[in-house]
């Protein structure tokens, strides 16, 4: 390494930076992107974690000054949050949507379902290892359930499923890529099966059209007829369901207010495209249009 690199090589960043807001101390996460332009913050919704991306040139000081001046949002989106329910010995939770309730069992062995009023979802081994073994629990089932559904959807539709992997998504329920590669959100298996196999069917429904066109609704109407039923929302709380006739009919878990929301958007990019369809001005003339309207004001 040359000794103009050792001299003005930068220190490393510090992986955490604190800031205050009204009596309370946030710890706020690091990371410099090549794509970034500017600072932005987010919250992650499953982890709450606190995370401000920046410019590769960026500086921590200014980072840090960033945070401290979004000290107000940053509380505001953790308030929001729902408070995590870890796992616990008496816990009921749905699996296939059924209310199961966790029970410990100081035996040896791994996790399995007894019947019962309501059925229990036993879980031997030690007590502190108990969240743990539970969530790899749901996350096998939900493979196994997902995996079968994604691979007969596939057979009913000629086509080929690469790979299907669980994951632990926080702002979709399932992702598709043009090789055939599908990824799910664990989570699903605490929903009913049919809102499983919906999605399955939905996803798999994108290795034929890789949008959501017409089209596209009509390879899930062919081999989901049931889609109607499950049509489950987003973890963003987002609709995007439509009609596959011209004649939009919202579903009956569309609200009003998305409705309209999705209708202005509709509206706003017909104006965007019949803008850029528009003959251009040239920039002395427009200023010229302006201030001979000025002038007649």
């Amino acid at each position: 390494m040359s000794l103009r690199a050792l001299l003005f090589r930068r220190p490393p960043d510090p992986q955490l930076i604190e800031t205050a807001f009204d009596g309370a101390i946030f710890s706020v996460q690091l990371r410099r992107h090549r794509q970034a332009r500017r600072y932005t913050l987010r919250v992650q919704a499953a982890t709450r974690a606190v995370v401000l991306t920046m410019p590769l040139r960026g500086s921590v000081k200014e980072a840090r000054a960033f945070a401290e001046r979004n000290g107000g949002w940053i509380a505001a989106r953790l308030k929001r949050l729902p408070q995590a329910i870890p796992f616990a010995d008496g816990l009921e939770l749905p699996l296939r949507g059924v209310p199961h309730r966790i029970a410990h069992r100081a035996t040896r062995g791994t996790v399995w379902t007894e019947a019962g009023e309501p059925p229990l979802l036993c879980v031997a081994g030690e007590r502190a290892h108990l969240a743990r073994r539970v969530r790899d629990f749901l996350k096998r089932e939900a493979k196994r359930d997902l995996e079968a559904a994604s691979r007969r959807y596939a057979t009913l539709l000629a086509v080929t499923v690469k790979r299907v992997s669980v994951r632990d998504q926080t702002s979709r329920w399932g992702s598709c890529t043009a090789e055939g590669v599908l990824s799910y959100s664990w989570r699903l298996i605490l929903a009913p099966s049919y809102v499983l196999d919906y999605l399955a069917a939905h996803e798999v429904a994108h290795l034929v059209e890789m949008n959501h066109s017409r089209k596209f609704w009509r390879v899930v109407m062919q081999i989901c007829p049931d889609w109607r039923r499950a049509k489950p929302l987003p973890p963003g709380g987002r609709v995007h369901m439509p009609s596959v006739s011209r004649k939009p009919r919202w579903p009956a878990g569309v609200t009003v207010t998305a409705r309209d929301s999705l209708l202005r958007r509709i509206q706003f990019s017909a104006k965007q495209r019949a803008a850029s369809l528009a003959p251009s001005v040239p920039p002395m003339c427009r200023r010229r249009s302006l201030q001979s309207r000025h002038g007649r004001q």
